[in-house]
């Protein structure tokens, strides 16, 4: 009895994660799943990601930031990604987020020192779409990537 309800529960997570298509945290898959204990929902991801491994399937669980999400295994990534429609920022902004990604946290005077004022055009496209975010710092900004751009780019 107790396994079938494991078995319901794990896939209960399983329905939440591929409705939603992004990474969630333990405390907001419990919230959705109705379950008090978190330590419980840790548990069922595990057996989650266990039975997911042992498939022959190109789905896997993957942990993205201390979130969870469904995700396509690799190859699979690259033979689909030409279906999942056009990157949402130009190549110039893509340009900067690579070099903000690599030298994060950074200062927003620091990558204008580096593409010149027009980086400010792409840095508006890149907040506008979510992937970075930025803080005052004094007379300039601190700029980190977002969640999104981890789960956009699948990076762990």
């Amino acid at each position: 009895m107790v396994e079938n309800s494991q078995n319901e529960s794990i896939k209960l997570i399983e329905a939440i994660l591929f409705v939603t298509g992004r990474a969630m945290s333990v405390d907001e898959l419990a919230d959705a799943a109705g379950i008090a204990s978190k330590g419980y929902v840790e548990e069922m991801i595990k057996k989650l990601e266990e039975r997911y491994a042992n498939l022959d399937t190109s789905l896997n669980v993957v942990s993205v930031g201390g979130k969870y999400m469904l995700s396509l295994k690799e190859p699979y990534i690259s033979k689909v990604n030409v279906m999942a429609g056009p990157l949402e920022i130009s190549k110039a902004a893509l340009r900067i987020l690579a070099y903000i990604s690599k030298k994060e946290p950074i200062m927003q005077s620091d990558i204008v020192k580096a593409f010149g004022t027009s980086v400010y055009e792409q840095m508006k496209e890149l907040k506008d779409n979510d992937f970075v975010k930025t803080e005052t710092a004094g007379r300039t900004k601190k700029v980190t990537t977002t969640q999104k751009f981890k789960e956009y780019f699948n990076i762990n």
